[in-house]
């Protein structure tokens, strides 16, 4: 694999395949964390709990996801992106496993546990292989492209994975994960070439999460770090927890059917960031682009929750509640505006040397998933005492002050 360059015609086919190889472990990792989406209610029922008791304890999973973005960034500086991808991916086998076969809370908190730190590299793996083989320029749109392929995904947890839950209950997708994981594992290290650190550290473990720490609080990454903290959390509160009960309780469509909306969602998560990075590219105003569809997003948000019944939206349409086709349409669009995270990456690369890419997208991946386990801790809550409504108008709350802290910390890239 050769050295970076802006010419297309410079990505190799064997980097080509190898990025798409470590790009189907991020599906498969977007795939396990937005299964309870599609069946909050039956595994609560299962386990005898609440749904929003259940709705915070899958919060462990991105909790671990988080707490392991340190470790995994250097770990891939160290030694290199495909001991670390192999690794995982067994981890990840395990974890689902043991989740497929939870008996109670606390033993589907052990293997959602197991999967937050087994999965948590499978975005970094392709992420930071093409950061340290292309150019800048090249990674903004490889990075739009491994995002897509592993929205796949979450594509594949709604209405392929409500048809299987009806028909063999919601731990089957867990074990269609797990031989998932054996697939990826298979494909790559067939694919995947076995090469040392193209910029080996030598230093500690220690020192090394001690660099990714402060890389994340450095001044020219702060306001990259405080978006992403909120960005991705506000598409996968909705998408991996929320999105289904909003559908089935209060708009009355059944799994299937909600399954069906999840999946236009996923499809526009898909498409956006290709579209995004194909705008980026062509425009060059970034740090515009990424405030404007983040806070647009917020504004989709709150006009979702306004929707339900017997609130604003509702009653200046003049009926009880606003139709589903109506969260149809926000789906889509909220699905295409949070597209933008993948540029989030691209500033944060810009920003540092390549010897140290690994630890700074392990930066922000870090304030990614740190984000969004703290936004579904905080959501159950808000949903037991305010009702979903409220999840809704507080998650557009939160990104909206992402969007400002963002374009006070950052200038023009």
């Amino acid at each position: 694999m050769g050295a970076a360059s802006d010419n297309a015609g410079d990505t190799s086919r064997a980097l080509i395949f190898a990025l798409v190889a470590l790009a189907c472990g991020h599906m498969l990792s977007t795939l396990l964390r937005t299964i309870p989406a599609i069946s909050l209610d039956l595994m609560a029922a299962d386990f005898r709990i609440e749904p929003q008791a259940l709705a915070s304890l899958t919060a462990v999973y991105h909790f671990a996801f988080a707490a392991s973005q340190i470790p995994v960034g250097a770990a891939m500086d160290r030694f290199g992106v495909r001991p670390v991808s192999l690794g995982l991916l067994a981890g990840t086998v395990f974890g689902a496993v043991a989740s497929g076969f939870a008996t109670g809370p606390s033993s589907f908190a052990v293997g959602q546990f197991m999967l937050g730190v087994a999965t948590s590299g499978m975005l970094m793996c392709p992420m930071t292989l093409a950061a340290k083989q292309l150019s800048a320029a090249r990674f903004g749109l490889w990075s739009g492209a491994i995002l897509s392929i592993g929205n796949i995904g979450m594509l594949l947890s709604s209405s392929p994975l409500a048809f299987v839950i009806d028909n063999y209950g919601w731990r089957a997708g867990f074990w269609i994960s797990a031989i998932g994981g054996i697939l990826v594992a298979l494909a790559v290290f067939v694919l995947v070439p076995s090469q040392p650190a193209e910029h080996k550290d030598d230093s500690s473990p220690l020192s090394q999460m001690i660099e990714v720490i402060r890389l994340g609080l450095s001044r020219p990454l702060r306001g990259v770090i405080a978006l992403a903290l909120v960005s991705l959390a506000s598409s996968l509160v909705l998408r991996g927890l929320w999105g289904g009960p909003w559908l089935m309780e209060i708009k009355g469509l059944t799994r299937v059917e909600a399954g069906n909306q999840l999946g236009a969602f996923t499809l526009a998560m898909i498409a956006g960031p290709l579209l995004v990075g194909m705008i980026d590219r062509r425009l060059g105003r970034r740090r515009e682009l990424v405030a404007g569809t983040h806070a647009f997003a917020a504004l989709l948000l709150a006009l979702m929750a306004l929707g339900a019944p017997h609130l604003a939206v509702a009653w200046l349409f003049g009926v009880t509640v606003m139709p589903p086709h109506y969260d149809l349409a926000l789906f889509v669009l909220i699905g295409l505006f949070t597209s933008a995270q993948p540029l989030l990456f691209g500033m944060s690369r810009q920003l540092v040397d390549a010897q140290v890419a690994g630890k700074a997208l392990a930066a922000v991946n870090l304030a990614f998933f740190l984000g969004t386990a703290l936004m579904q801790s905080a959501t159950g809550a808000v949903a037991a005492l305010a009702g979903l409504p409220a999840v809704l108008v507080f998650t557009a709350a939160a990104l909206a002050l992402g969007v400002l802290i963002f374009l006070i910390y950052t200038r023009p890239v």
